[in-house]
């Protein structure tokens, strides 16, 4: 004879529980039991599309990042800014962006990630638009403006990637991420093409801001509703990211790329404009309106490597997976190996032929972009999917923190110290730029024996966090299939029981 409780568990036992449904890349290895019966995945349409306006939010957030950069000469000539000021700019925006990185990773854990998503883009874009009618007589103003900004794209950088991984499974989910990151590179060389193109056209580079804050307005008006992940408060797992070697390399490493790409991307512009004025190929700035052609052309050089680089770095990575499971880290060593060689050779040959710089630069940044898809992809492995919005934070706030928060103000600092000691000169204005930069060389070379370290590990780490997702499932499924019978949900620490 079946009791009432019985007849009710039928209905219970239709739906998954939840932590069971699909929230990370690694569910795609956990064979579902006969409790499931709902699709995986929602529509094939509806997930391209809501990766599509992903894609297009983090082109304009990259495109906020660098326009400082591309309109550089401009801004400091504007507050009167020495190199070490000017550095400091990217540095308050990196820093108030990492700090702001990990609560929105827990927001991003927990609660709707579309309200969090749509409130980040309005807010950085006000201040974007805001920051461009700033009096040169209010620098600091400028200054606290990037901050706010940094904080606002937080918002995005940390939720963004999770929601990819939730609606791919492991075999689309690194071809998506590489679309999804190859509008890094794309979008930071449209930041210096938009800031350069507005200042030339407008003769006002405050115009890229507010050309900036329309297209945010765009991305905002294309947010689709996401999914929210259950909520949950077993903290445990967050302070077990740590204990996960391959994490904690691939994380190291991902600073190092950080540290040379801040510093690239801030002052690359500059230090090739001294380079032409050495060589006799540009007249010094001395009016208002500064030469904005290099801007141009390493903004149209990003997009082309960036693009390159991705695809390169997801192809090699499908490829090389069939026959090494150790095959992401090492492909991260082996590019930032190479990349740091070919940084080292644009230095060197910077003040004799410029062409030589540019080519180098680009082989320098092709490989440095090769990574960005594949890291990501090792942290989605090695970390279970309940936690991967935090681990992303955590993964935001070291890399940049002793990445591309300081390398920016260290190189024009360090740049600033040379020039204090030596005469004033054009001459030394470049060389003061050129020995600060051979510290990213440096960089680059520790961030290749990170990846080196994280193959180690790798193997070992992916395992162990596919036997903690299996794990989880079922002890869920097994609660809640005991639950169903007791007419009630059970929890650990109280059991059931069918005898009251």
């Amino acid at each position: 004879m079946q009791t009432p409780c019985a007849h009710e568990s039928t209905g219970l036992q239709s739906q998954p529980p939840p932590e069971e449904q699909n929230y990370g890349a690694t569910a795609a290895h956990v064979r579902q039991g006969p409790f499931v019966s709902a699709s995986r995945n929602p529509p094939a349409k509806r997930q391209y599309l809501i990766a599509a306006v992903l894609c297009y939010a983090n082109l304009i957030n990259f495109m906020d990042w660098f326009i400082v950069p591309g309109i550089l000469l401009n801004i400091q000539k504007y507050f009167k800014l020495s190199d070490g000021d000017t550095g400091l700019l990217q540095t308050v925006f990196i820093l108030c962006y990492m700090l702001a990185a990990p609560i929105f990773g827990y927001l991003g854990d927990r609660y709707n990630r579309k309200i969090i998503l749509g409130a980040g883009i309005f807010f950085w874009s006000g201040v974007t638009l805001g920051s461009s009618f700033i009096n040169e007589l209010y620098y600091w103003i400028f200054f606290l403006s990037r901050g706010l900004v940094g904080i606002g794209t937080a918002s995005f950088s940390t939720i963004a990637p999770t929601i990819i991984a939730d609606l791919f499974e492991e075999g689309k989910r690194t071809t998506m991420l590489s679309v999804f990151y190859i509008f890094i590179p794309v979008g930071s060389g449209l930041g210096y093409v938009l800031a350069a193109s507005m200042a030339h056209v407008t003769g006002d580079w405050h115009w890229a801001f507010r050309v900036s804050y329309l297209l945010s307005l765009t991305g905002l008006g294309r947010l689709f509703p996401f999914s929210s992940p259950p909520h949950s408060s077993n903290i445990s797992h967050f302070f077990l990211l740590t204990f996960s070697w391959s994490f904690v390399w691939s994380s190291l490493g991902l600073t190092a790329m950080a540290f040379v790409t801040g510093a690239l991307g801030m002052w690359v512009p500059v230090f090739l404009y001294r380079a032409q004025v050495v060589q006799g190929l540009v007249p010094p700035c001395l009016q208002e309106s500064c030469d904005s052609s290099n801007s141009l052309i390493f903004g149209g050089i990003t997009i082309g490597t960036g693009i390159l680089g991705v695809i390169a770095g997801a192809e090699a990575a499908r490829r090389l997976r069939k026959i090494n499971n150790k095959a992401d880290p090492l492909i991260c060593a082996t590019s930032m190996f190479v990349s740091a060689v070919c940084l080292y050779i644009a230095l060197m040959v910077a003040q004799t032929n410029i062409l030589s710089t540019f080519i180098f630069i680009a082989l320098g940044e092709l490989f440095l972009s090769v990574n960005w898809a594949v890291v990501t992809d090792i942290l989605l492995y090695v970390v279970t999917p309940r936690r991967q919005s935090t681990a992303i934070a955590l993964q935001i706030l070291v890399s940049h923190l002793l990445g591309d928060a300081g390398s920016p103000y260290l190189i024009g600092a360090i740049s600033h110290a040379i020039q204090h000691k030596n005469a004033h000169s054009f001459q030394w204005s470049f060389w003061s730029m050129q020995y600060s930069f051979i510290l990213c060389s440096f960089v680059g070379v520790c961030g290749g024996a990170f990846f080196l370290l994280t193959s180690f590990y790798i193997e070992e780490d992916r395992k162990e966090s596919q036997i903690k997702q299996t794990s989880h499932i079922e002890q869920n499924r097994l609660q809640n299939t005991q639950g169903s019978l007791c007419g009630t949900l059970v929890t650990p620490s109280k059991g059931c029981s069918l005898w009251r």
